[in-house]
């Protein structure tokens, strides 16, 4: 369930990709240099959730290699601060309301390409889920507590 006004939450998917040694996928936001997170797209008009998740998967990690494992039961609200409100948003949300996706990596390294569409991140690796609180902006850091503990058991 979305928290406050739906009509003010932009819909969004947030994607977990899990190694075998179930680390997590982060990649470094291109544009701000001190912020790391797991990949996360809108949801476009006349898709669901999950036909975005693949979607963004393609778009911002540069590959298809991954098996979905399981989808958050609710939806997660955060607010994005007022300054960084992207200018395309237009002042319509004053944050996002994301459905998570964990899916298992079935690839290797060399099967990423963050290069491969529009450069969403410059670097990326993969992260302990105790280690990953510690490089997230603050402002998504109790999206992703939510979120690690929905999907705890998939990354002890």
């Amino acid at each position: 369930m979305i928290r406050g006004r739906p009509e003010f939450y932009r819909r969004n998917v947030g994607l977990m990709l899990i190694a075998a040694d179930r680390r997590i996928f982060v990649g470094r936001r291109a544009k701000q240099p001190d912020a790391w997170q797991m990949p996360q797209g809108g949801i476009d008009d006349g898709e669901t959730a999950v036909e975005a998740a693949c979607r963004e998967l393609w778009e911002e990690v540069g590959t298809t290699r991954a098996l979905l494992l399981r989808e958050s039961a609710r939806w997660i609200t955060y607010d994005v601060p007022q300054a960084l409100r992207p200018a395309h948003w237009k002042g319509r949300w004053r944050g996002q309301a994301q459905k998570w996706f964990a899916l298992a990596f079935t690839g290797r390294d060399a099967d990423i390409d963050i290069a491969a569409h529009d450069r969403e991140f410059d670097a990326w690796q993969w992260q302990a889920a105790r280690d990953m609180l510690d490089h997230v902006v603050p402002f998504k850091r109790a999206v992703y507590q939510a979120v690690l503990k929905e999907f705890d058991d998939l990354v002890k």
